[in-house]
């Protein structure tokens, strides 16, 4: 398996397209709310991604109580295990504000039509502010210059990955390819999401396109493998969405044996998910809203993995924990302290905890206990791109990873003044 250019557009038989319609009046250059000229500078908040042919669809979606118009109606459509594409808007979640099923529904109306599909092939995205009602004229009207946009360039998965941004400072996209059944299968993923980011998802978008053949049933449990192990595994603030929603699409364009049971070719494009997964996970613990520096968190020798994933997760996710990664603060008792209330039972006093970056390593634990360590060594370490904490057992052979970032006063500044 190698990573590969294209992002999205990577694998066989898939186009994608981005343009600004001006669903968000603060998008459009002159502030206006009407329909601002397609193509122009304001920022891209529309996207399709469509495939060639009818793809395997299985998607994830949002575990919060409270979810968004999108999210049922694509529920809905992709129940037969069949989709062509996905239509997503940002500048607004549509949800809880006045007809937002009709105005999901006719996000699919409308893009069936231009494509003569069925609205049923479609799932439908949006993010961005809720309770407020989506502009649905403008992404109406924007849809036969989306659909006009499609092309299998690079160049439209990027412009589809930054028409899903929020808050996102960076785009994130990835995409690979390697071998199965003696055939080239590519893969090739989008994502957005930057604050509202909590196991299980949270306000994050992300799309991954692929040219296996595989059955609807195996996809689904190959996604629901996956997820756990990544998406499920990164926290930014605490909050999850209404809105979050992961899809697969693959359409069988490589030629490869039919994937219908879990072989090794099933295996095979299991690592390569996973492996997509883990990036873009990644990639949106870091560019976590305000963010400086990315935190992982590695739980080794413990018992059983979930019981690493509940430690782990409970670490990046502490406040206090965060709060001393941002002052780059070698507060290695709030890594225990974060362990201690995450619900996993442990021996306190069998714990090793390590800080590691690119500027090195200090061993600041053992067993439970203070070690004597370099204070001018551990800022340095602290004060990189990404700060590993490392915690040790001696309870077992599992072991889980979790990310996240640090909390900034930047963090209160953007959500602060989010709506406008």
């Amino acid at each position: 398996m190698k990573e590969i250019p294209g992002g999205v557009v990577a694998a066989k038989g898939f186009k994608a397209a981005g343009i600004h319609v001006g669903v968000k009046a603060s998008s459009n250059p002159d502030g206006n709310q009407p329909l601002s000229p397609y193509g122009g500078t304001g920022k891209k908040d529309l996207a399709l991604i469509l495939s060639d042919r009818i793809c395997a669809v299985a998607g994830m979606f949002t575990t919060n109580q409270v979810k968004a118009a999108p999210v049922y109606v694509t529920k809905d459509h992709i129940a037969s295990g069949t989709a062509w594409g996905v239509i997503a808007n940002s500048g607004n979640a549509n949800a809880c504000a006045p007809n937002s099923r009709i105005h999901a529904e006719e996000m699919c109306d409308t893009i069936a039509e231009e494509t003569g599909l069925s609205p049923e092939d479609f799932a439908v995205c949006s993010t961005g502010v809720i309770g407020q009602e989506l502009n649905i004229g403008a992404i109406v009207k924007g849809v036969p210059a989306l659909v006009g946009g499609l092309s299998d360039d690079p160049q439209a998965s990027d412009d589809a990955a930054r028409a899903i941004m929020t808050t996102d400072t960076v785009k994130k996209e990835i995409a690979v390819e390697l071998e199965i059944g003696g055939k080239t299968v590519r893969l090739g993923g989008i994502a957005k999401g930057s604050g509202m980011i909590h196991p299980n998802m949270g306000t994050m978008l992300s799309f991954v396109t692929c040219d296996a053949a595989i059955t609807p049933h195996i996809l689904s449990e190959l996604v629901h493998e996956v997820v756990p192990r990544t998406f499920n595994r990164i926290t930014v603030d605490g909050d999850t969405s209404t809105n979050d929603t992961f899809l697969v699409f693959a359409n069988g364009g490589a030629g490869n044996p039919l994937i219908d049971w879990k072989n090794e070719d099933y295996n095979a494009l299991k690592d390569a998910l996973l492996y997509v997964c883990t990036q873009l996970a990644r990639r949106m613990a870091a560019d976590g809203e305000g963010a400086s520096r990315l935190i992982t968190c590695t739980v080794r020798n413990a018992e059983r993995e979930e019981k690493a994933e509940r430690l782990a997760r409970s670490v990046v996710g502490s406040s206090l924990v965060k709060s001393a990664m941002f002052g780059a603060d070698a507060n290695w008792g709030r890594v225990l302290c974060a362990m201690g209330y995450s619900g996993a039972a442990f021996d306190p006093e069998q714990v090793d905890v390590t800080f590691r970056s690119q500027a090195g390593e200090v061993a600041v634990c053992q067993l439970g206990s203070a070690l004597d360590f370099d204070e001018e060594l551990a800022k340095q370490v602290l004060s990189q791109e990404e700060v590993v904490i490392d915690v040790k057992l001696y309870e077992g052979d599992s072991e889980a990873t979790c990310w996240g970032c640090d909390l900034t006063y930047e963090y209160v500044k953007i959500n602060g003044d989010y709506r406008s």
